[in-house]
């Protein structure tokens, strides 16, 4: 059988492995901790490449998570609420979990203990399934629901990344997915050249709140190496584009990480930290405070599900 999963122990670290026997790609994942996606390694000549940059160890995850939130869940929104405040339907809401008095970030499942729920594994695939109730732990946020992410190592080094959110309670909920991948080729994010199909760019304030405009920018169609330039804005997608609608190339590796989001991701939000050693390149669904300013905002009827999907392929 072409493909394996398989769970083991590492670095304080509870894991799942997909792993592709003819390429020799794996993909690693802790789902005791947001879902992290930890690596997707592929084969380079002799080598073996881990693209994800996430962390060494239980220690270092526990000391950086709230400040980086590598490759987590980010559920039931991304990116930041304005001073932890919202209003839907006529109520007001303050949430209470933030990494600092009235700085909401990123969501409440970034640390949440997903559950293994399937495995399945044959010669097109392995699918690993993980799952967490949403109960409303967080007064800010008294809307519970069902999460369920799906991910899925496909042949030619392509991961699907899948999540579907299920309302359970009895009132519409205002919802905002996605991810927060860091990718690494081990060559400084100077050298790399990032395309991405996008006409708008979401207008952001000084503190990096949008301020509910959305502006020309083209800037990135045809590709454009990242030395000296600071990143940390969302981009609306031009799905008229053909897919892929994101690269990142390395032309000293000759590594290129190609992204496939589906229609119900129409963000790209793109963060160079300072180190420059990673680039976070992430799909949403809404803009960052969306709950304030509607850009993207899914409202969910009680009972209603939806399926936030994307693609990532390795060549």
């Amino acid at each position: 059988m072409r493909f394996s999963i398989h769970s083991f122990n590492e670095a304080g670290f509870d894991l799942v492995a997909l792993t592709d026997s003819l390429t020799g790609t794996t993909v690693t994942v802790i789902p005791a901790h947001g879902a992290l996606l930890h690596s997707f390694k592929v084969k380079k000549g002799n080598n073996e490449l881990n693209l994800i940059d996430s962390y060494k160890d239980l220690a270092d995850m526990q000391l950086d998570l709230t400040n980086s939130f590598k490759n987590v869940k980010l559920s039931p929104y991304a990116c930041r609420i304005k001073d932890a405040k919202y209003t839907f339907n006529g109520n007001d809401y303050t949430l209470q979990q933030t990494v600092a008095p009235g700085r909401a970030i990123h969501g409440l499942l970034y640390n949440a203990p997903f559950k293994v729920t399937a495995t399945a594994a044959d010669d097109s695939s392995a699918v690993l399934t993980l799952e967490y109730t949403y109960q409303q732990e967080d007064a800010g946020y008294p809307f519970p629901y069902h999460c369920k992410a799906a991910y899925t190592l496909l042949p030619g080094n392509e991961l699907e990344v899948a999540t579907t959110i299920t309302n359970q309670g009895t009132a519409t909920m205002p919802l905002m997915d996605g991810w927060h991948p860091y990718f690494t080729t081990g060559t400084s994010v100077d050298e790399l050249e990032l395309t991405f199909a996008s006409k708008e760019i979401v207008e952001f304030d000084a503190t990096l709140i949008p301020t509910g405009n959305v502006l020309p920018y083209t800037e990135f169609a045809k590709g454009k190496k990242l030395a000296g330039i600071e990143l940390d804005n969302s981009f609306v997608l031009d799905f008229v584009r053909p897919q892929p609608l994101a690269t990142l190339f390395d032309p000293v590796k000759d590594i290129r990480i190609s992204f496939f989001p589906g229609e119900n991701y129409p963000i790209l939000q793109v963060y160079i930290p300072p180190h420059r050693r990673s680039i976070a390149i992430e799909n949403l669904s809404g803009a960052p405070d969306a709950f304030n300013n509607g850009l993207g905002l899914v409202k969910l009827d009680a009972g209603e599900e939806k399926v936030f999907s994307t693609r990532i392929k390795v060549d």
